[in-house]
């Protein structure tokens, strides 16, 4: 049995609560959790940490997978051309993929992740997640532009679906994005999801999405045309609210990820679609294109908020503390325990991982992450923060 303590503890329940006890076993199950009033008396037993103890953070988006990339392709780019050179990289053969997998998975266990929503194209990470201490619900992504490869598109990942199933991980069957997808894939992976608990689309991440659907031009369509043949046949959605109402299963939660390009009108339209997640991935999206998604107008909205990592390859790290501090940093007026319960309790309902992760409270058995280096006067995050994992 644990007695641990620290400045404040951010149970994700309630307000910090200053000098807590929390009880745990060994194993990290919460036994209980002591509001002392901020006087803790010393105790030999309880273990006391200068900063404030969180949950155990959640991902819900990320590309296990594209680690091998790491500091492969230049930042700033835009979208079209960072799409384009992944295609590219994928086809050159001599990286130690594995070697990259198991570090930044290892990266991520360190930095306090205890449960990730992970977009698979391959099964190159399964034989990782049977063993790793963290918890991956698979994303299975589709895409495919040229209509006349759905059926192919969609064969390849129901064989993709077989092994997680054989592997006994769990899995959901994705579309990649509004703009990656055509319409009979569209329809093809509904008739596949209609049982879907969770669903995620890489969403509104760029003005040139919208150029695209709009009459199939501009730089996404530009680096399209590297890769179709002439003959190849394009029948995209009309836009990006319709395709979430129209196109993608209304069943269980639907993850939009990235959402740099949202404005107010759309959000509104989209309350149509119930269970729905905005995930933020800041650090990809300044990596990729110098945006920031609107949190601010999102938090306005009351909409629920999630946070993820996006993968290494539009990345420098795969921490969730570094996309707090840049969240902060362009939105000083949202507060530290909102970031908190973005990154724990609302990734584990979004995940369906709520009985045993995002909060700490008895019977759960969340993982406890020590951040250190803040302003604990003000509650604030500095550059110089710190997360060290302690359950």
């Amino acid at each position: 049995m644990k007695y641990i303590s620290a400045q404040f503890v951010f149970t994700s329940t309630g307000p910090p609560v200053r000098r807590a006890v929390i009880c745990a076993e060994d194993d990290g199950t919460i036994i209980s959790i002591e509001d002392t009033g901020g006087k803790l008396s010393e105790k030999k037993s309880v273990a006391f940490y200068n900063g404030i103890i969180v949950p155990g953070f959640v991902n819900c988006h990320c590309h296990l997978e594209l680690s091998w990339l790491k500091n492969k392709i230049a930042q700033g780019i835009g979208l079209s051309n960072f799409l384009m050179a992944v295609n590219t990289l994928r086809n050159i053969t001599g990286n130690d993929i594995n070697r990259a997998i198991n570090n930044a998975d290892n990266e991520m266990h360190m930095a306090g992740i205890v449960l990730c929503a992970d977009i698979c194209n391959s099964p190159l990470t399964f034989e990782l997640k049977k063993t790793s201490g963290v918890r991956y619900i698979n994303l299975l992504e589709v895409f495919g532009i040229d209509s006349s490869k759905a059926q192919k598109r969609m064969d390849e990942i129901l064989q993709i679906a077989k092994k997680a199933e054989e592997e006994k991980l769990p899995w959901w069957i994705v579309p990649h994005s509004v703009y990656s997808v055509s319409l009979p894939l569209f329809s093809l992976i509904r008739n596949h999801t209609t049982s879907n608990k969770i669903t995620s689309v890489h969403f509104l991440e760029s003005e040139d999405e919208k150029v695209f659907l709009a009459n199939h031009s501009g730089p996404i369509m530009e680096s399209y045309k590297k890769f179709l043949s002439p003959l190849s046949e394009l029948s995209t959605p009309k836009d990006h609210v319709s395709t979430v109402l129209d196109e993608i299963t209304g069943n269980g939660n639907l993850l939009l990820v990235h959402n740099t390009q949202i404005e107010r009108d759309q959000i509104k339209k989209l309350r149509q679609r119930e269970s729905l997640y905005y995930c933020l991935c800041p650090n990809s999206n300044m990596f990729i294109g110098k945006t920031i998604p609107p949190a601010g107008l999102l938090s306005d909205e009351g909409c629920d908020i999630v946070v993820g990592t996006d993968s290494l390859s539009s990345n420098t790290a795969l921490s969730i503390l570094e996309e707090l501090k840049t969240l902060q940093e362009y939105f000083p007026d949202i507060s530290l325990e909102r970031l908190i319960r973005w990154a724990t309790i609302n990734g584990a309902r979004a995940l369906f991982e709520d009985s045993w992760a995002g909060s700490i409270e008895p019977g759960k058995k969340p993982g406890l992450v020590l951040i250190k280096h803040m302003d604990l006067v003000n509650l604030r995050l500095l550059h110089t923060s710190t997360v060290q994992r302690i359950l």
